[in-house]
């Protein structure tokens, strides 16, 4: 899919760019691009998806570290997990798909 597919942006970028840029600093960047982003389906979606996704692992990383054992053998694991995902949501972004993961795509689908 190229690019004119996508529609414009409010900020000014191509869109396949800016849906990258929603995953780059995890939901951090999709916070920002989600506020900022106003009329592109696309790009909105991609930030809403990474902020359910990464905010979700960064708190589930966050309540692991306090569980002694459990929890902190499952780190690693979620660190993996996290990095595949961010890997594979920025590539998929940048190739213009609207690439929805289970739950969280349907809650960024519903809010884009």
């Amino acid at each position: 899919m190229g690019n004119q597919d996508l529609g414009k942006t409010s900020i000014g970028m191509q869109a396949n760019v800016a849906a990258v840029l929603c995953y780059f600093l995890f939901f951090i960047t999709g916070i920002i691009f989600y506020v900022l982003e106003k009329e592109n389906k696309f790009v909105r979606f991609h930030a809403m998806q990474s902020i359910v996704v990464f905010g979700f692992l960064w708190v589930l990383g966050a309540v692991l570290a306090f569980i002694p054992v459990i929890g902190w053998a499952v780190m690693p694991l979620v660190s993996v997990v996290t990095l595949i995902l961010w890997v594979l949501l920025m590539i998929k972004a940048y190739q213009g798909e609207y690439f929805k993961l289970p739950v969280a795509g349907d809650i960024a689908e519903k809010n884009s």
